[in-house]
């Protein structure tokens, strides 16, 4: 079956882009290949979805890039997460749980444990 399109929460790309540099420093095709393969393949970040919230990211402050060569000895700019990034990550991460669980409460989806 082939992979479908799945459209994100404005606001989610962010979060994931941001989790996923919290590990280490990548390059942008770095950064869609693990967010693909950590999830499965479900979430498939295209380029004109990942670049411009790279960029914004930056502008913001949260990720810092610089150039330097990938895995195949080709020129790439890599982002890392500022220290901003990080507080902005937790932020991020706060309100996730929050949204999903209020989400879970309307779809009747909440674990028995937790009513």
């Amino acid at each position: 079956m082939p992979p479908t399109s799945t459209d994100l929460l404005q606001g989610t790309l962010d979060l994931l882009v941001l989790q996923t540099l919290s590990l280490e420093p990548m390059h942008g095709w770095g950064v869609a290949q693990r967010i693909q393969q950590v999830s499965n393949d479900a979430l498939q970040i295209g380029q004109g979805s990942l670049y411009p919230a790279l960029y914004r990211l930056e502008y913001k402050g949260w990720i810092k890039s610089e150039w330097g060569n990938s895995e195949n000895n080709r020129r790439a700019k890599f982002y890392r997460l500022t220290a901003a990034g990080r507080k902005q990550l937790e932020h991020e991460l706060r309100t996730w749980d929050r949204l999903s669980s209020a989400i879970g409460l309307v779809l009747g989806r909440v674990p028995e444990a937790s009513r």
